[in-house]
């Protein structure tokens, strides 16, 4: 906090008691004595205490923490469903019923572990999500509180108030750019929102373009070096979504223009796009640790900020894999294509007009367009069978173990795709998929063995980030052979 170090803007919160507000780590306003100081993890933690958002750093518009991704424990598991909008749509109960637990004891180990329970944390969630719409729309503000969560227009003022000691009125007056789409689509069936997501530093997001861009299917999503769009279903409705680079290198962040269906999916909508281009891992950290082994150091230095992509829809991430099992990933982007024009819903009007097909749809008319093995397409009709009836059901608030598990459960699948499902799926950043081919071909390339046991020995010391060592060997059997690196 003294040194202002940005690496930890979004790690915790540093409350001060004198003033009564709370700042990121790097808040440029004079340091405060140690003992007038508290340190949070969450900004809702921060509210309980009685504190208001710092006007000056703004601490809740850094990238997230990266400690929900990289814990696996209860607490974790919740961060990431309250940030997909559970707590909105299924209440308490209904987040204390995915994890498996009572809502009181959920509650118990919330306040204990993070300084907050679910309600407070869903109701920072919302506040933010607030702020967002209120600096980037002109949207009315009773659309706003309802659009952010909230039940009335009573407690959006009241806790918009309680946060930022401002009206939302206030809040939107205070911007510095006016939105780049002023007013709401001219189209009642949408509305157009752009907004600003902050990355944490070093950000290779081209790296994240290119790893999509070679697996997007034509109609459903599309990328360049720069920009990537898609289709997407959510909890309420369709969502296009196109996402380009911006920032600089030091403050790298994703400009979002955003096509909704329904304003009460926005908040999932941004947590989602977060996961996917993985906005908030600790790439310092991850760099400083992969670069100490000297296979892969030359790797690190000319990729700073490598990322694990994440996943937009874990069902459909699913079903990418199953069909990517053992063939090339061009043969599996022609199947998904076929699968995705033959069943996919169309949207009309527009250019990127197909949704990925739900379950249901490939369970009843899969059979009529895979192609390949009769095992793999069993496998494939099954999975989708037990995806639409419920008996099935991959979500971010499982742990590694339980995903991984309930899938290799199911004849057909192994641990390749079960591993490849929790990393893309939950951002598990310690995973090491040995047995890919393309990945221990990357593994010669810089001169480390190519032997699934032996590959495994060696990335235990890649731990806990054995999923973005992976990463670097991908990259490197990308890499032409004339480019061949070695330890």
């Amino acid at each position: 906090m003294c040194s202002r170090d940005t690496r930890f803007d979004g790690q915790f919160i540093t409350g001060v008691h004198t003033t009564g507000i709370y700042c990121r780590p790097s808040c440029p306003a004079t340091t405060p004595r140690p003992g007038n100081v508290s340190f949070y993890l969450t900004a809702a933690a921060a509210h309980e205490a009685g504190l208001r958002a710092c006007k000056r750093c703004l601490p809740d518009a850094v990238p997230g923490s990266p400690a929900w991704n990289m814990r696996d424990d209860l607490a974790a598991r919740a961060m990431r469903l309250i940030g997909d909008g559970v707590v909105e749509r299924d209440g308490v109960q209904g987040l204390a019923a995915r994890l498996g637990y009572t809502p009181r004891h959920l509650s118990r180990v919330l306040v204990a572990e993070l300084g907050a329970g679910p309600l407070a944390l869903a109701r920072a969630h919302r506040a933010q999500t607030a702020r967002l719409l209120l600096l980037n729309t002109e949207l009315p503000i009773t659309d706003v509180a309802f659009a952010a969560g909230f039940g009335s227009v009573r407690q959006f003022n009241d806790t918009v108030a309680a946060v930022y000691e401002r009206t939302p009125s206030e809040v939107r007056s205070a911007r510095r750019t006016p939105p780049a789409h002023p007013h709401p689509s001219l189209d009642l069936a949408e509305t157009r929102i752009t907004l600003q997501l902050p990355a944490r530093a070093p950000f290779d997001g081209i790296g994240v373009l290119r790893f999509l861009g070679t697996r997007a299917l034509p109609g459903v999503e599309t990328a360049t070096d720069t920009s990537y769009e898609r289709t997407v279903r959510l909890p309420h409705g369709t969502a296009t979504v196109l996402v380009t680079l911006s920032g600089t290198d030091a403050a790298p962040s994703l400009a979002c223009s955003i096509r909704l269906a329904q304003l009460t999916d926005l908040a999932p909508l941004v947590g989602r796009i977060r996961r996917l281009f993985d906005l908030d891992a600790d790439a310092q950290a991850i760099d400083r640790h992969l670069a100490a082994d000297p296979a892969l150091a030359a790797s690190v230095a000319q990729t700073p900020g490598i990322r694990v992509p994440g996943s937009m829809d874990a069902e459909e991430t699913l079903f990418r894999a199953l069909i990517g099992q053992q063939i090339s990933v061009a043969a599996a982007r022609t199947a998904l294509t076929r699968l995705a024009d033959a069943l996919g819903d169309r949207l009309p009007g527009r250019e990127l007009r197909l949704l990925f097909p739900t379950p249901a749809q490939i369970a009843a008319g899969g059979r009529a367009v895979l192609r390949g093995p009769g095992a793999r397409i069993e496998t494939i009709l099954r999975v989708a069978q037990a995806l639409a009836s419920g008996d099935l059901a991959p979500s971010f608030g499982q742990t590694r173990a339980e995903l991984e598990a309930s899938l290799v459960a199911l004849p057909g699948i192994g641990p390749w795709t079960a591993g490849y499902v929790a990393m893309r799926v939950l951002g598990s950043p310690d995973i090491l998929l040995t047995s890919d081919l393309a990945l221990r071909q990357g593994a010669g390339r810089l001169g480390l063995s190519v032997e699934p046991r032996a590959l495994a020995a060696r990335g235990a010391d890649w731990a806990p980030w054995r999923s973005y060592a992976g990463m670097h060997l991908w990259r490197a059997a990308a890499c032409p052979v004339s480019s061949k690196r070695t330890a």
